[in-house]
């Protein structure tokens, strides 16, 4: 370990092994730092957090305080984030509520850049990309490898799928489908994250496949019940495909978000 003498560390805060932490940063009694962990400076993990081997955390970064939530009494919730996540300069993120899981969780090789904001009960999955300035509200989900674009805002309850893209500054007030673009000032589909899959490794014939869905899924004729039951019949075999299938047959408390045309400001 490597404590620099200005930083607070609780006595009974639990440090692995090659941990770093440096000037002036707090950890509080109920942190678990594990291997490997970086706080470079002025970095503040406080509350019932526990942070996985080989994350860096940055300057100003704040984790594991009280949920801006006015219901909040003080219950011991969590704060779980996975390993080789990497936090950035402002970053906050926040424990539970019992309205909640009782628990925010991130997953492991997670990026959160500057100013970026996990709110209350959240559940981020793997290689998630939070860009500059976003907020999330409380009990957001979001599938791995999506990435949300700088200035946007996620209302609370919205899922947002795997490989995901949201455009900058946009207001996502609606559930987005996995593989999806969604952008403007209320975001809606403007298609599939094509260069996202193409560059994750996607085959043309699966991204041919996902098209071909989309368009059928949101096609005029028919109703979204009857579609979907096509749709998953077409493409039983295709897992990607089914992805989004089961996506929108899951319950939710927020609407689907659908295509729309979006203007050149970024409006609908």
């Amino acid at each position: 370990m490597n404590i620099h003498p200005t930083a607070v560390v609780a006595q009974s805060a639990v440090v692995g092994e090659g941990v770093q932490i440096g000037p002036y940063c707090t950890i509080g009694a109920n942190v678990v730092l594990g291997d490997n962990v970086r706080l470079i400076s002025h970095a503040v993990v406080e509350g019932h957090t526990t942070v996985g081997a080989n994350t860096v955390i940055h300057p100003f970064a704040s984790l594991g305080l009280a949920p801006q939530h006015l219901r909040y009494k003080g219950e011991p919730s969590r704060l779980i984030v996975g390993r080789n996540n990497t936090i950035r300069e402002h970053v906050t993120m926040h424990i539970g509520t019992e309205q909640g899981r009782m628990e925010t969780r991130i997953g492991d090789d997670c990026f959160f850049m500057v100013g970026s904001h996990v709110a209350h009960d959240c559940v981020i999955a793997d290689h998630v990309i939070l860009t500059n300035n976003v907020a999330l509200g409380g009990h957001v989900e979001i599938g791995e490898y999506a990435i949300i674009g700088g200035l946007s805002g996620v209302h609370q309850y919205v899922r947002i799928g795997k490989h995901a893209m949201i455009g900058g500054v946009t207001g996502v007030e609606k559930d987005v489908i996995p593989y999806a673009l969604a952008m403007g000032n209320r975001a809606r589909l403007t298609g599939l994250n094509i260069v996202g899959l193409r560059r994750r490794g996607f085959s043309r014939e699966d991204i041919r496949s996902l098209r071909t869905a989309y368009g059928l899924l949101f096609s005029q004729g028919g109703t979204m019940a009857e579609r979907l039951i096509e749709v998953a019949e077409l493409f039983k075999d295709h897992a990607g495909v089914m992805d989004i299938i089961n996506f929108i047959r899951e319950d939710s408390t927020r609407p689907m978000c659908t295509p729309g045309i979006v203007n050149g400001n970024g409006s609908p």
